[in-house]
């Protein structure tokens, strides 16, 4: 957790951060802060329809965002979590207005409860984060921590590092009609 926690401040102030997921290096903000999320789409220069995958630190998280799975999908969830895997899911139509500036006008949100304790302590402290790979929007991701500085320089408020990254983005499913759907593997 210590090697986390000069992120923690940031975050929690609008800032935005490079830290090691549990896939890829992340460009991560408080998923909350609307701000926060449109300076990330500014670093990466991402299309501005196109949604970031969001992590939480446990299941109740979903609640921040209207979300309440059904017993059957918490069954089919807890097969898939906590690991390297993004759910999708819908929003209720009354929550999907207030939260545009995170689905884009897609009304769905991915989310990923990683397994790596000391970033489930992150997201503890700071609350949920969007996490889109640290790069900019048709480069490849970061590796290390100085390609990342190489992206974006001083346009990130804090770097963690965390070795050489050479995993690959979380697979990505929705659930529907108590299946799970691949959309990305």
């Amino acid at each position: 957790m210590e090697k986390f926690y000069p992120a923690i401040k940031v975050l929690k102030n609008n800032g935005v951060a490079v830290i090691p997921t549990d896939t890829i290096y992340g460009l991560v903000a408080s998923a909350l802060k609307p701000e926060a999320v449109e300076r990330v789409y500014r670093l990466k220069n991402r299309a501005g329809d196109k949604p970031c995958i969001i992590l939480i630190n446990a299941l109740a998280d979903l609640k921040k965002f209207g979300l309440a799975p059904t017993k059957t999908d918490l069954t089919l969830i807890n097969k898939l979590w906590p690991g390297p895997v993004s759910i999708i899911f819908p929003l209720p139509k009354a929550v999907a207005q207030a939260l545009t500036y995170l689905h884009r006008g897609t009304e769905t949100l991915a989310f990923r409860l990683p397994k790596p304790l000391t970033l489930r302590n992150l997201l503890k402290k700071t609350g949920p984060l969007i996490a889109p790979s640290a790069n900019p929007e048709d480069a490849r991701p970061a590796r290390t921590i100085i390609m990342a500085r190489r992206y974006f320089g001083d346009g990130v408020d804090c770097y963690i590092a965390g070795g050489k990254k050479l995993g690959k983005p979380s697979r990505l499913v929705a659930l529907h009609s108590g299946k799970i759907i691949t959309i990305r593997v």
